[in-house]
């Protein structure tokens, strides 16, 4: 159990402000035959807290810094690789470097070359099939942002860490993107059967779909919105290796589930919810996990004034429910990069420009239970029942009901 379990602002903050009739579910749970059942309901209305309108204000915030990056980063591109943060250059910005997690520790590990000047470019990992998490090669992609596509291999133990020109089986180089098509601020997932489509959502309302097996483009189509998708959100809904594939795209007013059929190449959207809080904005960073997507700040450009969020939400996918925080980021940040750690424990987001302007050379996490309490452990859970216990003073005895359940369980056997 963490010590500092109760030291995170939202956990403390609900528990002292859930109803006694929660508090009685968690106290029978393990005599009643339903109490799984019952623990799963309180702990849905606890992750639901956000809903409510408070004026209560934390007296701590759920981010820790870390050391602060080699460089001022913005509209960064990550990448996850082990224990490692990859940080793949930034608006202006052609360094590249590796973060330890276990170490905070930074380390330079290759640059673009100076003909490919960033300005809102994407970088995505090629998945392995194979799923070899233990292999010492990682394969980047890394498009838009200029007329520049190259592919980036990462040969950890044996140096070799460089950008080269991204070509087809016969060393042709191959270009993404069509002499129109506008890749600032693009976003893309890898899916498909094999993991060998590349799903490109860009400017102005587009989505594209390249097989990286056939080095072509498959698919084009337009996106039900009149809202220009750059840094938006988008991200993947289904498990790898699916022949229909569902997506989720955000980005101001819009909000889609878009599903592709591989066997007929052909979409499908659907409508979602986007509640009024993060309509306006976009240049968020988000990271997808458990069946929810958590934004971190924004930015709108509204009334001849430039507005840039420091609020957090939250978006339930099953339930197609949004929460806003209490909590919020430390200050108000956009154009940054959000990412989970291996074992999805802990958020970082790296870099980003806050409201005046200035290109920020911070890093912090968070733990992602804070913002999801699905995720706490059985531990956890058990010492939550415990501090309720202490804190309300509560004695343990028979409650009148079991009789009546117990006859009943009797005359049935």
């Amino acid at each position: 159990m963490d010590p500092n379990f109760f030291s995170d602002t939202s956990y403390f903050y609900h528990l002292t402000n859930l109803d006694l009739i929660d508090i009685s579910l968690f106290i029978v749970h393990p005599i009643w035959p339903c109490g799984h059942f019952f623990l799963k309901k309180v702990l849905k209305k606890f992750s639901n807290m956000g809903n409510r309108s408070t004026t209560q204000k934390s007296t701590s915030i759920p981010f820790q810094m870390l050391k602060v990056l080699p460089t001022s980063f913005e509209r960064a591109q990550c990448v996850l690789y082990k224990h490692e943060l990859l940080i793949c250059g930034g608006f202006g910005e052609g360094n590249c470097y590796s973060y330890d997690i276990l170490k905070n520790e930074y380390k330079f590990i290759c640059e673009y070359p100076s003909h490919a000047k960033l300005f809102g470019h994407c970088v995505v990992k090629l998945l392995d099939n194979n799923n070899n998490k233990d292999s010492n090669e990682i394969t980047l992609l890394s498009f838009g942002g200029y007329t520049f596509s190259e592919k980036y291999t990462l040969m950890m133990n044996k140096n070799y860490n460089q950008w080269i020109p991204f070509t087809d089986n016969h060393n042709h180089p191959i270009t993404i993107g069509r002499y129109e098509d506008n890749y600032e601020g693009a976003r893309a997932v890898i899916g498909g059967s094999n993991n060998h489509l590349l799903f490109i959502t860009y400017l102005f309302n587009d989505i594209s779909v390249f097989n990286l097996n056939t080095f072509q483009f498959i698919n084009h189509d337009v996106l039900p919105t009149n809202d220009h998708t750059g840094y938006h959100c988008f991200v993947s809904k289904s498990k790898t290796n699916k022949k229909n594939y569902e997506m989720l795209l955000f980005c101001k007013k819009t909000g889609l589930s878009i599903e592709y059929d591989e066997d007929n190449n052909t979409f499908q959207f659907y409508q979602l919810l986007v509640c009024d809080d993060i309509a306006s904005l976009n240049q968020y960073s988000c990271v997808c996990v458990n069946g929810v997507i958590l934004f971190f700040g924004g930015y709108c450009y509204k009334d001849d004034k430039q507005i840039v969020s420091k609020s957090v939400y939250k978006y339930l996918i099953q339930e197609n429910k949004w929460i806003t925080f209490e909590n919020t980021l430390p200050s108000p940040l956009y154009n940054c990069v959000a990412i989970l750690n291996e074992d999805n424990t802990n958020i970082y987001i790296i870099g980003g420009k806050c409201d005046k302007n200035t290109e920020l050379p911070t890093h912090m996490k968070t733990k992602l239970r804070v913002w999801d309490v699905s995720q706490l452990s059985k531990n956890d859970i058990k010492f939550v029942i415990q501090y309720w216990i202490r804190i309300l003073k509560i004695k343990l005895g028979w409650v009148n009901d079991f009789d009546k359940i117990i006859i009943k369980y009797s005359a049935m056997s």
